[in-house]
């Protein structure tokens, strides 16, 4: 799964990394490296721009993380949709029809992820202490995490209130490559650049086409280090999260690679 993220990159800097076209910038938000599920995260979307025609528009906005399916009765039932299984996103009620056509990339410095090492002593309570470790793209470069979006309406307001509309958003996950499947069995399923355009084509609507988008990354693509238990708490924040700590602090006598 992929319950938490950094990402710091500049709206400037995502508008030239994705080549958008349509970016508001009064619609900002503060550099994260503990994105958590309910908070606003950068998103890359291409969508008609209602006084420009029936084009897509490449676009940058902000969306809240953890999907709210149209016809859901409470927007509540997002903090448990932070993730998508892209085995079988084209057959779930939930998400069939945004995967058919409301696709976006979710920009990250990477993601955090929990491994509990069997020699590791006992945490809390008795149980067992869990190592976070931050996987990031090995070569420096932004990670563009496959997304879905959705639109939810909020009828106890009315539909002129800029508050009836709420804009949700969620990871397609796949299973993880063989050394990151170690730390978890699955992972955020990234789209590299080439399928950018593919991917955000609100036009492209066949399931079998577009499943066959969805290809894992290859061996070697990210790169893992341990990090300090900070980022646990949500209301931890600051570049330090992803600064990697000795491999002996973090496993004491186990391995793991």
């Amino acid at each position: 799964m992929c319950g938490r993220y950094a990402s710091s990159r500049k709206p400037e800097d995502l508008v030239e990394l994705f080549e958008v076209e349509r970016w508001d910038p009064t619609e900002t938000l503060e550099a994260d490296w503990n994105v958590a599920p309910t908070k606003p995260v950068w998103a890359v979307l291409d969508r008609p721009v209602k006084e420009e025609g029936p084009q897509p528009v490449r676009q940058l906005h902000v969306l809240r993380w953890g999907l709210v399916p149209s016809w859901s009765k409470s927007a509540d039932t997002g903090v448990k949709m932070i993730n998508a299984r892209s085995e079988t996103v084209h057959e779930k009620p939930a998400y069939r029809r945004a995967f058919a056509s409301r696709r976006c990339l979710l920009p990250a410095d990477g993601y955090y992820e929990w491994f509990t090492p069997a020699t590791a002593p006992d945490g809390p309570r008795g149980s067992s202490r869990k190592q976070p470790f931050f996987i990031t793209p090995a070569d420096g470069s932004v990670m563009a995490m496959a997304g879905l979006y959705e639109w939810w309406r909020d009828r106890s307001r009315p539909g002129d209130d800029p508050a009836a509309w709420l804009c949700t958003c969620t990871v397609l996950t796949t299973d993880a490559e063989d050394a990151l499947g170690r730390i978890h069995p699955r992972m955020p399923l990234l789209v590299e650049p080439g399928g950018y355009d593919a991917w955000l084509d609100p036009a492209r609507s066949d399931a079998d086409e577009l499943r066959s988008l969805l290809v894992p990354p290859l061996a070697g693509r990210l790169a893992a280090h341990p990090v300090s238990s900070a980022v646990n708490n949500v209301r931890n924040n600051g570049p330090r999260l992803t600064e990697p700590i000795p491999v002996e602090e973090a496993l004491g006598d186990a391995t793991l690679f």
